[in-house]
């Protein structure tokens, strides 16, 4: 089992997720959130999911209790930093957000600390410009749920040095995960892509050629995707999802990633997806139901 120090930033839905399968895998892991009420419940939320993992059978109970001996919730960046050996970012899709953190951890981290972002979109190249150690930057993009899929993209910039992103594979890989390797560009290869048919499918909502249930099952049944381009955006976040279409627009061509008026006006009514328990689907836990009469109220 790997052996080392991470230090996860930011407690949100992939954070925990993150600090979660680190200390499963054997990583003393720390994880530090910057907000003292959102702090409060991060033990519990990650304990809660190894739990029911176990129950269903995913893995032994004496992992989780030796897990649980691994992951502490630091109450200052400086205590998980200090040590660490490779730091995992996954705060809110601010670019200006990310660049102060990182130049935050360029003076608190060791000088041979692998410093990551889980960005989905942004520039790790612009990240990195933030730090005196843009070679040692690299992007560890992962997938929510964490625990369950089993993709990484490893992002590297102009800057990062093979030598990084090797370990960068190397720590993904120790994760259980499979990982591909792309290049510094807009949405990288996967928000790119899951990006562009998802908006897509919401046009088609839109225009009423479809309910959301019968898109997403065109694509499940007839193209073999595990999940459909509507259902992943529920569980993505409808509001990360238009922060990357609004980046996207405007990087690359607003014609092809420009979001359409029924995401915003979701967005800006609270459905963001399963976090607030409807999107293009009403959830009711890890279910989704419902699609058809919550896409309708959508319509101006």
């Amino acid at each position: 089992m790997p052996g080392g120090r991470v230090l996860v930033v930011g407690g949100g839905t992939m954070g925990r997720g993150i600090a979660g399968l680190c200390a499963l895998s054997g990583y003393t892991t720390s994880l530090f959130e910057s907000e003292s009420a959102a702090r409060e419940g991060l033990r519990g939320s990650i304990e809660g999911s190894w739990n029911r993992a176990v129950e269903r059978g995913k893995f032994p109970r004496g992992d989780a209790e030796a897990a649980r001996g691994r992951l502490s919730i630091g109450l200052s960046l400086e205590e998980g930093a200090a040590l660490a050996q490779t730091v995992l970012e996954a705060i809110p899709e601010s670019l200006e957000a990310k660049q102060v953190l990182f130049a935050e951890l360029d003076r608190l981290c060791p000088p041979d600390a692998l410093l990551a972002s889980n960005t989905s979109s942004l520039s790790i190249g612009k990240i990195a410009s933030a730090t005196n150690r843009p070679e040692r930057v690299v992007g560890i993009h992962f997938f929510n749920p964490v625990a369950a899929m089993p993709l990484v993209e490893i992002v590297r910039s102009k800057e990062t040095s093979p030598e990084a992103e090797k370990r960068a594979v190397a720590f993904a890989e120790s994760l259980g995960k499979q990982t591909i390797r792309v290049s510094d560009s807009p949405g990288f290869a996967t928000s790119r892509l899951g990006v562009a048919l998802g908006l897509e499918a919401m046009r088609m909502v839109e225009e009423g050629v479809a309910s959301a249930e019968d898109i997403d099952r065109a694509m499940e049944l007839g193209y073999g995707h595990r999940m459909g381009p509507l259902k992943t955006s529920d569980l993505v976040g409808l509001d990360v999802r238009l922060s990357i279409a609004e980046a996207l627009s405007s990087e690359l061509d607003p014609s092809r990633f420009g979001p359409p008026p029924l995401l915003r006006r979701m967005v800006a009514a609270g459905r963001t997806g399963k976090k607030a328990g409807e999107g293009f689907y009403r959830w009711e836990g890890d279910t989704a139901v419902a699609a058809r009469a919550a896409a309708e109220r959508e319509k101006p």
